[in-house]
């Protein structure tokens, strides 16, 4: 297997992350995939930004919660990145999608509902994916387990990843038992023994964050799914380099 190669929110490390500038520029490098995050406006749009509070990324007061997905889109995401980016707006997951169809690129696309639980953000995703048909390129992920086995029960064939800060014990028989095809774990706790249970239950492994090459180079010799990094620029050479086991 090839392990895919997945800007984290895009090209993040050099253009602000989860932006529309920041996934054109991740397409032009030759990424395998795109990992972005999306939360809910407060009429209920999806909208591309990983914190559930706006300061970070934008200078604003508030929870992305608390605005209309137009009062979010005045608000400039790339505030306090370099200038001469000039203003990028938070997009909604609509334009995403709009832009990455007939590209061969999977998204990753992160939900956002374990700290606010988002009424209907499950369906309003996947209604997006499948008016643009994009089920067979998107994975959903969430530290929200049981938002990935509702994404299941909806959309049966599109994958489905948990995201882990920790290990699981058990890992690879959880995934399976709950039904979802992936385990998104901190890159740290893939050993290669932990490595090697997953497989055996054919569960994915999408590793995060991934910026040390060292450490990437192993996954890939492993031929893990996939390594989530900010720096896909330095990674990239290693999946053409490096002979997967």
């Amino acid at each position: 297997m090839t392990t895919k190669i997945i800007a984290h929110r895009g090209l993040s490390s050099q253009y602000p992350e989860n932006t529309m500038l920041a996934f054109q520029n991740a397409v032009k490098l030759g990424c395998d995939g795109i990992e972005l995050d999306v939360q809910l406006s407060r009429d209920g749009i999806p909208m591309v930004i990983h914190d559930e509070t706006l300061f970070r990324t934008t200078g604003r007061r508030g929870f992305v919660k608390d605005y209309t997905c137009a009062e979010l889109q005045t608000f400039d995401a790339g505030s306090g990145f370099d200038a001469q980016q000039g203003v990028c707006r938070i997009p909604t997951l609509e334009e995403y999608c709009n832009f990455i169809k007939g590209k061969e690129i999977l998204t990753d696309i992160e939900l956002k509902n374990g700290i606010f639980r988002y009424e209907g953000m499950e369906e309003k995703v996947i209604d997006l994916v499948l008016s643009h048909r994009l089920e067979d390129r998107v994975q959903f992920s969430s530290f929200n387990h049981q938002s990935m086995y509702l994404c299941k029960q909806l959309l049966p064939k599109v994958r489905c990843g948990f995201l882990t800060s920790d290990w699981l014990v058990g890992a690879g028989e959880y995934v399976r038992r709950c039904g979802a095809d992936d385990l998104n774990p901190q890159y740290l706790f893939l050993t290669a023994e932990n490595i090697e249970e997953l497989m055996q239950f054919d569960v994915g492994i999408f590793a995060w964050t991934v910026d040390d090459k060292d450490a990437a180079q192993r996954l890939i010799s492993y031929g893990i799914s996939a390594v989530i990094t900010n720096h896909p620029e330095f990674l990239l050479p290693h999946t053409k380099n490096v002979a997967c086991g």
